[in-house]
């Protein structure tokens, strides 16, 4: 009498985590093709053939090609770690590692999901709704920044540079842009990148002590 209801429960959590597996493999042949071909190039139909489902699945899943962009766009700030960024800047100290903290997420961020956030970009160019997801993500990365930067004592910046400015300043440096052309244009490490970017904004944005 309990085996009964017990394996349908089980047969529920099974069709769950087969669904999941199935967006799962849908999202990583999007990104395939998307990196591949171009997002205008790619097709419902061939992120469909490529991850083995059918049409109205893909559709069940995100809804339509820009639904799954927005989630791969998703997944990248997933990737990136923010538990770990709210770790490193609620052990910081002082501001110079608070700093090293929003770099080293951004830096993640750019290591691991930089061909989406690229191709999100890309995309805005013909699609306002991803053009619009686009900017939304600029709009939480400076607002974060913006965020660090106010809470800092009085006298942590620069003479003559204010929050606003201090966020400015940090996007003209740590974006995507520069990340690729030092990584894959000029063969730096992620990690070089992070270090070198860590120390011109302190140089940049902090007050000598």
């Amino acid at each position: 009498m309990i085996a009964e209801p017990a394996r349908r429960r089980y047969d529920s959590l099974r069709r769950a985590a087969q669904a999941q597996q199935t967006s799962v493999e849908i999202a990583r042949a999007a990104r395939e093709l998307f990196l591949a071909k171009g997002w205008a190039a790619t097709t419902v139909r061939d992120v469909a053939r490529v991850a083995g489902v059918s049409v109205p699945t893909v559709y069940a899943a995100y809804g339509n090609k820009t639904g799954l962009t927005k989630a791969l766009a998703d997944a990248a700030d997933l990737s990136a770690d923010v538990p770990l960024l709210l770790a490193d800047l609620e052990a910081a100290t002082e501001p110079r590692r608070q700093l090293a903290a929003m770099v080293a997420y951004d830096r993640r961020l750019y290591e691991r999901a930089g061909d989406v956030i690229v191709l999100l970009r890309e995309a805005g160019r013909t699609e306002p709704e991803l053009a619009q997801a686009y900017r939304d993500g600029r709009r939480r990365g400076d607002d974060a920044h913006r965020q660090v930067l106010s809470a800092w004592p009085a006298g942590t910046l620069r003479d003559g540079i204010d929050v606003p400015a201090a966020v400015d300043i940090y996007a003209a440096v740590c974006n995507i842009d520069a990340f690729t052309e030092l990584t894959a244009g000029r063969g730096w490490s992620p990690e070089r990148v992070g270090a070198w970017w860590t120390a011109l904004l302190t140089r940049e944005l902090l007050e000598e002590r």
